[in-house]
C-alpha cells in the first residue's frame, strides 16, 4: 500500500513529460515527411530553400555572405538571439544583402524540462533582437537541434512564428565533414521542394567545420540548377502547387520526396 502513492503521483508526471516531449518526434525524418511535410519544409517542387543555422558569427558568416553573392543566391539564416545582440552588424549586413533572417531561439539549449513561460520569454526576446537590428519581423522558427516540444510549439505561436524544420541536411557539424561529404549527404535526401539545413558557424559544432559547408556550396548550387531547380530563401519557397510538374530529383530519396509533395498539395500537415 505505501507504494501506491508514489505510483499514483508518477502517472500524471509521466503524462506531463510525454505531452511535453511528444511533439519532438517530428525530429525523425520519417515522421515529419509523412505526417507534416509543411513542417519539414516541403515547398514548390521547382525550388530548393537554402537555410543556415546557429549564427551570426563574425568570422565565418561574412564568408558565406560573400560566397552567396558570388553565386547569385539568397538564403534564410536562422540566428540565435544571444549572438544577434553580440554581433548586430553581421545580422544587419545579412539583411542588407537580401537574405532572410529567421529565429533559432535565444540560445542553443536542449528543452528537456517543461518551461513554457521561459520558452515564451526567450522566443519573444529573440524576435525583438532581430526586429531591433533589421527592422523586419521574422516569420520562421527552427528550434535548436530540431527539438519541438509542446512548450516551444506554444511559444512559437505566441511569438507569431511558424515552426519549420528541414528535409535534408549536410551533417556539416562533424570533425570529419568535407565539401564532398556535405554535398553527397545533402543530395542523397534532397529533391525539388526540399529545405536544406546547413551551418554558417561552428558555434555548436567541431571547430572549423563550417569550412566544409562553404566549400560545398558552389557544387550544390550547380547541381540544383542543373536539375532545373531555383534556389532561394524560405520566403520564396511557397507551397506545393498541384499543377506544377516536379523536375527530376536528386538522390535515392526521390520516391519519398514525391509522395511528400503529393501530401503537401492535398493539404495534409
Amino acid at each position: 500500500m505505501p507504494q501506491s502513492v508514489p505510483r499514483a503521483a508518477a502517472l500524471p508526471l509521466a503524462a506531463g513529460i510525454l505531452a511535453h516531449i511528444g511533439p519532438a518526434a517530428t525530429w525523425l525524418p520519417v515522421v515529419r515527411r509523412h505526417l507534416s511535410p509543411r513542417l519539414a519544409g516541403v515547398g514548390h517542387p521547382r525550388h530548393v530553400a537554402l537555410t543556415f543555422d546557429d549564427g551570426p558569427d563574425p568570422v565565418s558568416t561574412p564568408r558565406f555572405l560573400d560566397a552567396l553573392d558570388g553565386l547569385g543566391v539568397r538564403a534564410t539564416f536562422f540566428v540565435l538571439g544571444d549572438a544577434v545582440v553580440r554581433h548586430p552588424g553581421v545580422v544587419r549586413e545579412t539583411a542588407r544583402r537580401g537574405h532572410e533572417v529567421a529565429v533559432h531561439g535565444w540560445s542553443h539549449d536542449r528543452p528537456w524540462l517543461p518551461t513554457l513561460a521561459g520558452d515564451v520569454r526567450a522566443l519573444r526576446r529573440a524576435v525583438e533582437a532581430v526586429q531591433d537590428v533589421t527592422g523586419v519581423t521574422p516569420r520562421w522558427y527552427r528550434p535548436p537541434y530540431g527539438i519541438l516540444t509542446s512548450g516551444r510549439w506554444a511559444a512559437a505561436r505566441a511569438a507569431g512564428l511558424r515552426p519549420l524544420l528541414w528535409t535534408a541536411w549536410g551533417r556539416d557539424w562533424t570533425a570529419t565533414a568535407t565539401p564532398a561529404s556535405v554535398r553527397a549527404t545533402v543530395q542523397a535526401d534532397l529533391g525539388g521542394g526540399g529545405t536544406v539545413l546547413l551551418h554558417d558557424t561552428d558555434r555548436t559544432a567541431a571547430p572549423g567545420s563550417w569550412r566544409a559547408t562553404l566549400g560545398a556550396l558552389p557544387d550544390l548550387v550547380t547541381d540544383w540548377r542543373a536539375a532545373g531547380l531555383t534556389v532561394g530563401p524560405l520566403a520564396d519557397h511557397g507551397t506545393a502547387d498541384v499543377r506544377a510538374t516536379a523536375p527530376r530529383v536528386l538522390g535515392r530519396a526521390g520516391a519519398v520526396r514525391r509522395r511528400a509533395l503529393e501530401r503537401g498539395r492535398s493539404g495534409h500537415g
